[in-house]
């Protein structure tokens, strides 16, 4: 083989997660990251959790709107999200592809940890299993008051999955659980406050992408 055969290496991918509660604004920006990456000429995949296959769109709709045992929703987040590693994710970042995505295990502790009381322990072997070899390069937690969420929720007059409907205990729960999980990783989980405006929020995303990523 000569040197003309060799195949060039590709340089990894990025992945970068958005999270925080319902309401608090983190979808608004994804499009906008996904639009900053690309235009430094690189390729991006934008997806969501859970989802983002079509198998783990299917299980989002059961997580959404079917009352399950609290194991069964950890044990089926995981399972849309090993599907989405496999399918999606790590092959996305192997072909040098960043990956930008609405939600990951982040979510899975703040939500059925925090929210629903899942034992921590639990949480932990599921996330070793499934991904122990990845976690995401950059995460934002758009961070927000569960009242002040619960007013943007109302005003876009829509039906409420089972989650939203939740009691205001619950998305208290779920936001210390994710404070207390950027806590533990603040070199990877940046906190932004949600109360700003856009365009602070925006410029804010923007130039942390810039300075860790690009």
């Amino acid at each position: 083989m000569n040197a003309k055969e060799i195949s060039p290496v590709v340089k990894r991918g990025k992945f970068i997660t958005f999270e925080g509660i319902d309401g608090a604004g983190k979808s608004t920006h994804i499009a906008g990251v996904a639009e900053l990456v690309r235009s430094h000429g690189l390729s991006v995949v934008s997806t969501r959790e859970p989802g983002g296959t079509p198998l783990g769109e299917k299980l989002r709709e059961l997580l959404l709107h079917e009352a399950m045992h609290l194991e069964t929703e950890a044990l089926l987040m995981f399972a849309a999200r090993r599907e989405h590693l496999v399918q999606v994710i790590e092959p996305a970042l192997a072909r040098g592809e960043w990956v930008v995505c609405d939600r990951f295990s982040d979510a899975t502790y703040a939500y059925q940890g925090g929210g629903r009381g899942l034992d921590k322990r639990k949480f932990a072997e599921l996330e070793q299993w499934v991904h122990g070899h990845l976690q995401p390069d950059l995460t934002f937690l758009f961070d927000l008051a569960p009242a002040v969420a619960g007013e943007r929720i109302a005003a876009q007059g829509r039906e409420l999955d089972r989650f939203e409907q939740e009691q205001a205990d619950f998305h208290d729960r779920v936001r210390q659980a994710y404070l207390e999980r950027a806590a533990s990783a603040p070199e990877r989980i940046h906190v932004i406050n949600a109360g700003q405006t856009l365009v602070d929020i925006k410029k804010q995303v923007e130039e942390t992408v810039i300075n860790y990523c690009l």
